[in-house]
């Protein structure tokens, strides 16, 4: 089963069945809980609540491997910053300060901290997207904008436009999948002109990427327009009163998860406070 980045997949599991608000509230939780510098320890603790939620959702095991495509660059980015920027420092452990300088030439320094922040990056980056995957696969994108409504509710009182702000993030997640899906055909059309994206110089893959960039924003710009005429022709009124089909009822399933969930958070706060066995580089000296 081909399965595409951030699309929903209607599939018979027990998160499917999740209240949305409830959902909705356990994974940003989780989020939080991954900025939280708990070191390597502390995030294994969140990697295997976070996978126990991918499988329980009956997602595919090869879209983890297909997960780390889109953030390849950005890591590799991380990992060159970091290795040469990033050095070993008086508040450091005196395991890191033993090993030191792996290598020095100049300015350029590349040390054990380096590496080990940049792992550390690409593990928190890794995690924030599988969690994400989680939440926009099995929630449809509707009752994704009913739960942001409803949890968004008491800004009403001070005339925040609640629902507005819901369905623009709604459509902007359901725009992910759509964008990727148009790449890969853009990408295919460019390569049957004879365009290069993985030989040649890097001023060639320049040249070649533009062709790809271009088009895309071209495209999306036209399918945002196609949209905005398909809402007006329906008779869409932001500021209009709306009624619901739908109606969320949480039970005491969506109580348990939300339990489980939110006591994860609590535990990585409680567990950042105390010293970890692994070594814990402080935030501020990461390079994001």
């Amino acid at each position: 089963m081909k399965v595409s980045f951030g699309r929903y997949l209607p599939l018979n599991s027990i998160i499917h069945k999740v209240d949305p608000r409830i959902k909705l509230v356990v994974l940003i939780s989780l989020i939080v809980s991954i900025f939280f510098n708990t070191g390597f320890t502390g995030y294994c603790f969140i990697a295997v609540f976070i996978l126990i939620l991918f499988f329980s959702a009956k997602l595919p095991a090869s879209l983890l491997g297909r997960l780390l495509v889109p953030m390849l660059f950005i890591v590799v980015i991380l990992f060159i910053l970091n290795c040469f920027i990033i050095k070993a420092d008086q508040s450091d452990s005196e395991a890191i300060k033993k090993i030191g300088q792996l290598w020095h030439w100049k300015f350029l320094t590349v040390s054990f901290k380096g590496i080990y922040s940049s792992i550390y990056i690409g593990i928190r980056i890794y995690l924030m997207i599988i969690t994400t995957t989680i939440l926009t696969t099995t929630t449809q994108p509707l009752d994704l904008t009913l739960a942001l409504e409803d949890l968004m509710m008491p800004l009403k009182l001070i005339k925040f436009p609640v629902h507005i702000i819901s369905m623009i993030i709604s459509i902007a997640l359901r725009s992910i999948p759509t964008l990727f899906d148009e790449a890969g055909r853009i990408l295919k059309a460019q390569a049957s002109r004879g365009v290069d994206l993985k030989n040649g110089h890097f001023r060639e893959k320049i040249k070649a990427l533009v062709s790809l960039i271009i088009p895309l924003l071209v495209s999306a710009f036209q399918k945002a327009e196609d949209l905005a005429y398909a809402m007006d022709s329906r008779g869409y009124d932001p500021q209009g009163k709306r009624t619901r089909f739908r109606q969320f009822k949480i039970n005491y399933k969506d109580i348990l998860f939300f339990i489980l969930g939110v006591g994860l958070l609590a535990f990585i706060i409680t567990y950042h406070k105390i010293p970890s066995f692994m070594p814990a580089i402080p935030i501020d000296h990461y390079v994001l």
